[in-house]
């Protein structure tokens, strides 16, 4: 039996490609009948087609098919569809052998079912791998609800104890460009690495040239307009390697108390992966593929006429996207847009 489905939600969306044609009306019919919608294929090159067009929730694929067999389909999916890597492939086989197995793992495959098939056993296994997807997809929904609150409250200076759960440094700065606040991983940074200080309530980088790029960025930030919310770049050398650095100007609360923070400091720890996922931001926060190039630049320091230059559309263009990506992320400044995405799921360390 599947779990409820609310009432608004349509049913988890089953690909069944199978090249016997009774096998594959009978277990078409086990699965409607268990609530799911299923679509069939009688072959990996038809299965692959449908790919084009349809996205499914849980994959159930023969092995030995003619023209395109289940292994070949499973790497054409991964390949074209690489925002379909959490969907669960499970392989229907009449081989039991465990080298059939072993191969269909190493190629990414999430189950096997061998055949003849027990009707019970395929349910409980579709079920079974829905609720794992519906489990993480919940954890990351969570992950990404935190971090929008933390966002929320940067500006009053107290450190948000969210930040303290993220791998990405952040440091917070008043209008004289003395440290407020630095989440644990900021602290961490700058206690193991030589690329930055916090010493005497200074953000200051080791490295002399560097500090003089990160001290004008935090006095370009300090005397930007308030409403021409940016965020600048630049980079932090240490002896072996780089890390980056991403200033961004802050909401002011209403209120503003003597320890409030106005310039937003973002580390990126020296062995994370710099370029985002723009696959990851489509799946994530349903963008378009033009939203998640956009973010994506963004989050590299570039400015909304740095965007259009790299996208070849006009400013103008840029700012709808923009407005779009402030709606889907629940962001309202550039600022935020960033650190969000910076410190996505991927970033959140897991306690």
């Amino acid at each position: 039996m599947i779990d409820t489905i609310p009432m608004n939600a349509p049913a988890p969306l089953v690909l069944l490609v199978e090249d016997e044609p009774a096998l594959r009306r009978d277990i078409v019919e086990e699965l409607e009948e268990a609530g799911y919608r299923a679509i069939a294929a009688a072959n990996g090159e038809m299965a692959d087609m449908l790919l084009m067009g349809t996205t499914p929730d849980l994959v159930l694929c023969d092995i030995m098919m003619p023209k395109l067999d289940g292994y070949g389909l499973l790497s054409a999916m991964r390949a074209k569809r690489p925002e379909l890597a959490a969907t669960p492939f499970v392989f229907l086989t009449a081989m039991s052998e465990p080298r059939e197995i072993i191969e269909g793992k190493l190629r990414g495959a999430d189950d096997y079912l061998i055949k003849p098939v027990d009707y019970d056993l395929l349910l409980a296994t579709v079920s079974a791998r829905l609720r794992q997807v519906s489990r993480i997809k919940g954890h990351v929904e969570n992950d990404v609800a935190n971090l929008q609150v933390a966002l929320a409250d940067l500006a009053g200076g107290a450190g948000h104890p969210v930040l303290d759960l993220i791998a990405l440094g952040i440091v917070l700065l008043d209008s004289d460009g003395n440290v407020v606040h630095a989440n644990k991983a900021a602290q961490k940074m700058a206690r193991e690495a030589a690329f930055y200080s916090l010493r005497g309530g200074k953000l200051t980088a080791a490295e002399p040239d560097c500090d003089r790029a990160l001290r004008r960025a935090v006095d370009e930030a300090k005397s930007s307009d308030p409403s021409n919310d940016r965020v600048g770049g630049v980079m932090l050398h240490g002896p072996d390697t780089s890390i980056s650095a991403l200033i961004g100007t802050l909401a002011r609360p209403v209120a503003a108390s003597r320890t409030a923070a106005d310039i937003a400091v973002f580390l990126s720890p020296p062995k994370q992966v710099k370029k985002v996922s723009e696959q990851l931001l489509i799946d994530l926060f349903g963008l378009t593929p033009t939203e998640a190039r956009v973010a994506a630049l963004l989050t590299g320091g570039a400015r909304p006429s740095d965007v259009a230059d790299a996208l070849g559309i006009s400013t103008t263009t840029v700012s709808f996207h923009m407005r779009n990506l402030f709606q889907k992320t629940g962001t309202n400044r550039q600022t935020d847009l960033v650190a969000l995405i910076l410190a996505g799921p991927m970033a959140v360390q897991v306690i």
